[in-house]
């Protein structure tokens, strides 16, 4: 018995405009049509397994239901108050362990921790991989699977070992990310694996070495975690005690100082997915090594990832660029440097910019909507409520609004009025008047939304009654 632990927190700033700090790349359908975080789910199918447990924030908690809710999955969704790094969040899961077992008088087993961002092409021998890995991790081994190496890589740690091609090894030491002849030398040298920052290790053994090395962080969560509350399907751990607890990754606080660590050997076509050089490595191309997707045209065109999301995106004599167009943003980058466009969201986010943080689609649990024009006193919003959903009842102070049914059925609450909507017709909505939208039908909703008024913002929304317990600002 294994209990998954998918961490899913992270904002992949190196894949913007794709991954966006509300709609980060672990929630994108990058490789498949599934999301990462959906793909590393089903790469649990076969084993056995208890109810996984997800560690994301609370800005993507509806995103990580909404996609569990796709796949049919069920699992323990716990909420970060705020971003912490790896031994937290890993420290969080292992209580929600021990409460889990105390409720069912049962054992989780191991905890697999998991990043959701991240990509593997064999999962046959991960499977295999973590077989040779449990026996250590029951005996109280803290076991981090290191990945063989296929070229020299400055952009991940190491991990030293005796011989990369034995199974399972005793783990010599961390090796931070290396200059490029470093790295040469770690490939040549044949001891040296790339840390995938994936781990096996006994819930309640964790947390009391946690104690020994951090007890100030191990205090914090544990209070943290002892304070929590249920809201709706989340576990929310006390936000102010959590807010003590400082931030470190896992192989800072516990890895790198414990005797009883090991390493597995893993090589199975494994990616961080951490740039679009990474995408690139791994993405199937053309015969000029080109990555296309969407509505594209290339002529003379090598070595080349070229994206479109909204329009048709041509290019014509390039070679070893970035290329992505989305419905608000176009990225053109030299491939090499793909690590470096997180200084490009910095500059955006230093200068305000919403495009750095947000899609022109925004999901929201009960559907999405996505701006499609806006000027001077109006916007046209594009508007999907799921079967079954409904948005808050709510006011607004500074906005009126016309509601057109493009597809499905609407019902229609505006003051004391209750009544259906189906296609082509349309209702307005004055100013300051009490109004909620859902959707009866067995399909989605889709309507054209055009606001008017002094001030359009989402925060201009006075919720009187939300099913999911969003507070006035929460959009």
């Amino acid at each position: 018995m294994l209990t998954p632990v998918i961490l899913a927190g992270g904002n992949g700033t190196r894949l913007w405009p794709l991954s966006r700090r509300d709609t980060p790349k672990q929630f994108l359908p990058l490789l498949e049509r599934r999301s990462m975080l959906q793909a590393t789910l089903a790469r649990l199918d076969g084993l056995t397994t208890a109810m996984p447990i997800v560690v994301c924030a609370d800005a993507q908690r509806f995103l990580v239901a909404e996609q569990l809710r796709e796949m049919g999955r069920e699992a323990e969704i716990v909420l970060e108050p705020e971003g912490r790094d790896t031994a937290p969040a890993i420290a969080l899961a292992a209580l929600c362990q021990q409460a889990r077992c105390v409720d069912d008088s049962g054992d989780g087993g191991a905890l697999l921790v998991l990043p959701a961002d991240h990509y593997i092409a064999d999962v046959a021998a991960f499977h295999e991989a973590l077989e040779r890995a449990q026996s250590a991790a029951m005996q109280g081994a803290f076991v981090t699977f290191g990945i063989v190496p296929r070229h020299p890589e400055t952009g991940y740690g190491y991990l030293q070992v005796d011989d990369i091609s034995a199974g399972l090894q005793p783990l010599r030491r961390f090796v931070e990310k290396p200059d490029a002849m470093r790295a040469r030398a770690f490939l040549e040298a044949g001891r040296y694996l790339w840390n995938s920052g994936m781990f096996l290790m006994q819930g309640e053994r964790y947390l009391q070495v946690l104690a020994g090395l951090r007890p100030e962080m191990h205090d914090a969560v544990t209070a943290a975690w002892a304070a929590r509350r249920t809201d709706l399907d989340f576990l929310r751990p006390d936000a102010p005690t959590f807010a003590a607890c400082e931030r470190e990754s896992v192989d800072y606080a516990v890895m790198e100082h414990i005797d009883k660590a090991v390493a597995v050997t893993l090589d199975a076509g494994w990616s961080d997915v951490g740039s679009f050089q990474a995408l690139w490595d791994i993405a199937e191309k053309d015969a000029d090594g080109n990555v296309l997707r969407g509505d594209t045209v290339v002529e003379a065109t090598r070595d080349t990832w070229v994206q479109s999301q909204s329009r048709l995106v041509a290019t014509l004599g390039i070679e070893g660029l970035v290329v992505v167009e989305t419905a608000d943003s176009v990225l053109v980058a030299d491939r090499r440097r793909a690590q470096d466009i997180k200084t490009l969201v910095a500059r955006l986010d230093a200068q305000g910019r919403r495009e750095s943080a947000a899609h022109r689609c925004v999901y929201r649990p009960w559907g999405s909507y996505e701006s499609l024009e806006n000027g001077p006193r109006f916007q046209v919003k594009h508007i999907r409520v799921r079967p079954g959903a409904r948005l808050s009842l709510q006011r607004h102070h500074h906005r009126a609004e016309h509601w057109v049914v493009v597809s499905g059925t609407a019902r229609v609450t505006r003051g004391e009025e209750h009544f259906l909507l189906s296609e082509n017709q349309s209702v307005y909505i004055p100013l300051g008047v009490e109004h909620r939208l859902e959707n009866p039908g067995r399909i989605d909703l889709e309507m054209i939304e055009i606001q008017s008024g002094a001030y359009l913002g989402e925060d201009d929304i006075i919720r009187l009654d939300d099913d999911y317990r969003r507070d006035t600002n929460d959009e």
